[in-house]
């Protein structure tokens, strides 16, 4: 079922809650699946020094990010029996408590949709040249360390 373009995983700002409901109610009529893995990511205020983040500001090199991603995207079709994956990723701007990032998979079962979700999102971490830059609520700026 994979798809050799390049689809566009950028969203500008946060994700919506709207969005991600709307992707997984677009599949209530699809009778193949059996189940759905689903990680989304908020920014969180984590303390940096005498500072606590309030936001953050992801950039990308979006050409090279979105050729990696529908590598990623290819091998784990190839690797497990999906029936679809969508992945969003904010770019700009993203404030504590907004989603930042939505990886939804699906397939016939649960194991197969829950281990590609996760590996999804540990390539998604490690190989997409995508970064991020905390910013504190004393106005000071951290490069942040994907974990």
């Amino acid at each position: 079922m994979s798809e050799k373009k390049n689809r566009n995983i950028f969203y500008q700002g946060p994700i919506p809650a709207d969005k991600i409901a709307a992707d997984i109610q677009q599949h209530a009529s699809n009778t193949d699946i059996g189940a759905h893995s689903i990680f989304i990511g908020q920014v969180r205020a984590d303390q940096k020094e005498t500072d606590v983040v309030v936001a953050i500001e992801y950039t990308t090199y979006a050409e090279m990010a979105l050729e990696q991603m529908a590598e990623i995207r290819e091998d784990l079709f190839a690797r497990y029996p999906l029936t679809c994956m969508h992945v969003y990723h904010s770019l700009g701007q993203v404030n504590v408590g907004e989603i930042c990032l939505f990886v939804f998979v699906s397939s016939k079962h649960r194991k197969a949709a829950m281990d590609a979700c996760e590996a999804m999102v540990e390539a998604i971490k490690k190989e997409l040249p995508i970064w991020g830059k905390e910013m504190g609520s004393n106005d000071a700026k951290y490069w942040k360390q994907n974990k």
